[in-house]
């Protein structure tokens, strides 16, 4: 599987191309902040003459940061894998291919320690009827965020509460789909991926009976193997429908939903 999730990292350039055009460098060696200058070396030519200036300027910075970072500080680890990324290549850019294979890494181990344990290593809150929210439109940012009642809450709570034997056959199933480098092969996992503050339920429905209901925790993943074809998929995230037809015949990860909460 040699570029898993493909798909996703497409659209992921599409959106960082998008941000880089809305970017001003013009007065960047004047920057003292660490995120803006990291921006700049992974958007710049590898031609421009201020990387020399800025790659260890921005070393220095993260050094001083993690010298006198505070015991627990959820950014020193960041700073600290920048750092070991800067010492080796130009800037912390990561390649698609990269992207891919750290992610599906990721996977693996999920999914080894779900086998290890016996037990999904899933970590949710079960959804009820109230735990839907729809956000105010932008349009009229006085209006309070309004609770609307979850009609799939029952539904959710039931296919995140597997039996140990379903689960064990589901998580072996995902684990020979991700270590599977076979083209030919007539399955493939699907791994959505819910930036919603709700728990939903994403339907993947293809020709005749071929259906799939896949659960995916708010703010969380899950995965599922499918046979390869077209699809439909089909989800309520907060509130709002979502829909999209897709062809599979490649590891695919779909993201949905962005955070409302404040």
């Amino acid at each position: 599987m040699k570029k898993i999730l493909l798909i996703f990292s497409a659209m992921l350039f599409v959106n960082i191309s998008a941000q880089k055009k809305g970017k001003d460098y013009s007065d960047i060696l004047k920057s003292k902040n660490i995120y803006e200058i990291n921006a700049f070396l992974r958007d710049a030519h590898p031609d421009d003459p201020r990387r020399s200036v800025l790659k260890p300027r921005v070393m220095d910075m993260m050094k001083e940061y993690i010298k006198n970072a505070k015991p627990g500080d959820t950014r020193v680890k960041k700073m600290q894998d920048w750092l070991a990324m800067l010492r080796r290549r130009p800037s912390t850019k990561i390649s698609f291919e990269e992207l891919n294979a750290n992610i599906r890494k990721k996977q693996i181990a999920k999914y080894q320690k779900e086998l290890q344990a016996d037990q999904s290593a899933i970590v949710y809150t079960p959804s009820n009827p109230q735990n839907v929210y729809i956000a105010p439109a932008a349009s009229t940012p006085s209006v309070k965020t309004t609770a609307i009642p979850d009609t799939e809450a029952s539904e959710f709570n039931m296919l995140m509460a597997e039996n140990p034997v379903e689960h064990k056959n589901k998580t072996v199933k995902i684990l020979n789909s991700l270590f599977d480098n076979d083209p030919n092969a007539k399955e493939c996992i699907v791994m959505i991926e819910n930036k919603s503050d709700c728990n939903i339920i994403v339907r993947i429905e293809g020709i005749g009976i071929t259906k799939y209901r896949l659960p995916v925790p708010a703010h969380g993943d899950n995965s599922i193997v499918v046979q390869k074809g077209d699809y439909l998929f089909t989800s309520i995230v907060c509130g709002a429908q979502y829909a999209s037809q897709k062809t599979i015949q490649k590891p695919l990860m779909v993201a949905l939903g962005s955070s409302s909460k404040k």
